[in-house]
């Protein structure tokens, strides 16, 4: 028996600036580099606030740079001064070519990339509860100086 699928909720759209990438190296993993976040704004229907400067995405490069596994971490502080703890993992899929531009902090056009997110909030007041207890997922695009993301509760 299959169940109808979930309806999703636009809850917010993150504009979140970077600086430029540390290059950590080829591991046995794979390719690493971590980009620290430096600040960003929170618009949207639910939630409405700033990312606060000092998170950071870790990632892991694959097939041959085509491939893109993200694991950002950073707080967001809402307008009510209540923060929220985000950890966000992605997977990021381009072209060679693409991803070479990415790489080098050029643009690329969004429409050739797959960007999808699942990001997990942690609330600390009570009125926020609602976001530790939801599933969301996302959608991303990467410029030269930021991320762009949308969330969506799965309801």
């Amino acid at each position: 028996m299959t169940l109808p699928p979930p309806a999703l909720e636009h809850v917010c759209d993150l504009a979140v600036t970077i600086a430029p990438p540390v290059e950590v190296g080829q591991t046995p993993a794979g390719l690493r580099r971590m980009i620290p976040i430096t600040g960003g704004t929170v618009t949207g229907p639910r939630l409405n606030g700033t990312v606060m400067a000092g998170g950071a995405d870790f990632q892991l490069i694959l097939n041959s740079g085509t491939q893109a596994h993200l694991d950002a971490r950073y707080v967001i502080e809402l307008d009510d001064g209540s923060r929220v703890f985000v950890q966000n993992t992605a997977l990021r899929v381009a072209s060679l070519e693409n991803s070479q531009r990415i790489m080098n902090g050029q643009p690329v056009n969004p429409d050739e990339i797959y960007f999808r997110c699942q990001p997990k909030l942690e609330a600390t007041a009570p009125q926020w509860a609602w976001l530790s207890d939801s599933q969301f997922i996302g959608s991303g695009r990467r410029t030269p100086d930021g991320v762009y993301l949308s969330f969506y509760r799965v309801l």
